[in-house]
């Protein structure tokens, strides 16, 4: 093995491959140390050098350098093919960490493949150098793909796996919805209107808060569209799911409301303490404001980065009298400091049983004793409170199974029972034959 003969090797393997110089030079000098250890055994201290320049290869055993006719002799048959596994083992190694590096930078980037096959559980994805995985839990909930058909998904996590890199995709990721938007309006891909914050429940419902530092910029209508067009487009790649975009602010008290939409709200208030926002509707707006089942909320909350309760006046003014009279009862709690604990949001045992003893002290001039006191009968109600309800829950729930295979069981009596006929009696046939007769004999 001459050194022109290495530097074609390590050229011809760059090129073809994609391989670094340096690691291939790495995988020859392992070649050459596993054939080198296959002639002299595993116990010799074996050094491999090869001269970057010449390609000239240098082997030491026990500090003695090997000459090169006799370097000759030991890269014989068996050990030329010990080697050459080696290589092919170390390029291999060499294609997957390229691989890796290559996907790993699409971390939570859009690419597009062909579906190749679908084994229930997950659907594979030939996305070009390597093939992907779309795992069910990550697809949009009531779609389906069939192969050969074209599928665009965000690249969710990318890791090795042996000799294979496998790259997980994702539908269903947030980011998905993000990088649609950017392909879909200009504005967002050049950083015009800036993102600022998305909230998703996949298949169902997307929440998009944006903003834009040119005041001309209208950003919600920019990423709308004319008629709702590049929304719409972006919608349709979901499946039909409905996105809906806010204007972003930095007061809470403006942006919550922009989060809540479509619903009006009335009130925000804050309750920093907590991470919490109370939000007042009127009655016509609670259900909307809700939304169905809770998602409206939910998705709001996600949005703004705090917890959201909504409610009414009424039911606001019920819970704080509730709240100051059930903490006037707890020993060490004043009226005042009752008052307190419910302007800052603090409306039931739960809520006061996650207060820092340290802000308790500070708000009713207590000693730790005395805090500590207080958060531990909130606990207590709190777990008291939380059985109750989870035993009229079960209570409720085992009446509404019981009525359930009650009406079941009549709806299977009816249908198992034979239809009544309606029959006349031959007495009464007669009696009513007689009757007519001397009716009619009174008439003439």
């Amino acid at each position: 093995m001459n050194g022109n003969e290495v530097l074609r090797i390590v050229d011809s393997i760059h090129r073809d491959k994609s391989i670094d110089k340096e690691i291939v030079f790495e995988g020859v000098e392992q070649a050459i140390l596993s054939a080198a250890r296959k002639h002299f055994g595993e116990e010799e201290v074996i050094e491999v050098h090869i001269d970057r320049t010449s390609g000239q290869p240098m082997v030491k055993t026990n500090g003695r350098e090997i000459d090169r006719d006799e370097l000759g002799d030991i890269l014989g048959r068996i050990s030329a093919q010990t080697a050459k596994q080696v290589m092919i083992q170390k390029i291999r190694e060499a294609e997957r960490d390229t691989l890796f590096d290559e996907y790993a930078q699409l971390r939570g980037q859009i690419v597009s493949g062909t579906v190749t096959r679908n084994e229930g559980s997950a659907i594979t994805v030939n996305i070009g150098k390597a093939e992907a995985i779309l795992p069910r839990s990550e697809m949009i909930p009531g779609e389906s793909h069939r192969p050969n058909e074209r599928i665009r998904a965000v690249v969710l996590e990318v890791k090795k796996m042996g000799p294979r890199v496998r790259v997980v995709l994702s539908r269903a990721h947030p980011d998905f919805v993000r990088r649609l938007l950017e392909l879909e309006i200009p504005e967002v891909n050049e950083r015009i209107i800036e993102i600022r914050s998305l909230a998703r429940e996949a298949g169902y419902r997307t929440k998009v808060a944006v903003s834009c530092a040119d005041s001309n910029i209208d950003p919600v209508g920019a990423c709308v569209g004319v008629r709702g067009a590049r929304i719409r487009n972006v919608g349709e790649e979901l499946g039909g799911e409905r996105i809906e975009v806010v204007r972003w602010n930095d007061s809470l008290q403006v942006l919550v409301p922009n989060a809540m939409q479509p619903s009006e709200v009335e009130d925000v208030i804050l309750c920093p303490m907590l991470g919490r926002v109370l939000v007042l509707v009127r009655d016509d707006q609670l259900s909307l404001a809700i939304g169905k089942r809770g998602q409206n909320v939910r998705l709001a909350s996600k949005l703004v980065g705090w917890d959201i309760d909504v409610m009414t006046r009424e039911e606001l003014d019920q819970q704080l009298d509730q709240a100051v009279v059930a903490y006037s009862q707890i020993p060490g709690v004043s009226e005042e400091l009752a008052e307190g604990l419910v302007s800052q949001g603090f409306l039931s045992f739960e809520d006061l049983s996650v207060i820092e003893p340290d802000e308790l002290m500070e708000m009713g001039s207590l000693t730790q004793e005395q805090a500590d006191v207080i958060v531990e009968y909130a606990e207590r109600e709190s777990e008291r409170i939380e059985k109750e309800q989870d035993l009229r829950r079960a209570t409720e729930k085992a009446e509404r199974q019981s009525q359930e295979r009650e009406q079941r069981r009549a709806e299977e009596a009816r249908a198992s029972s034979p239809p009544v006929e309606s029959k006349v009696p031959p007495a009464a046939e007669s009696t009513s034959e007689a009757s007519v007769e001397e009716a009619a004999g009174n008439k003439s």
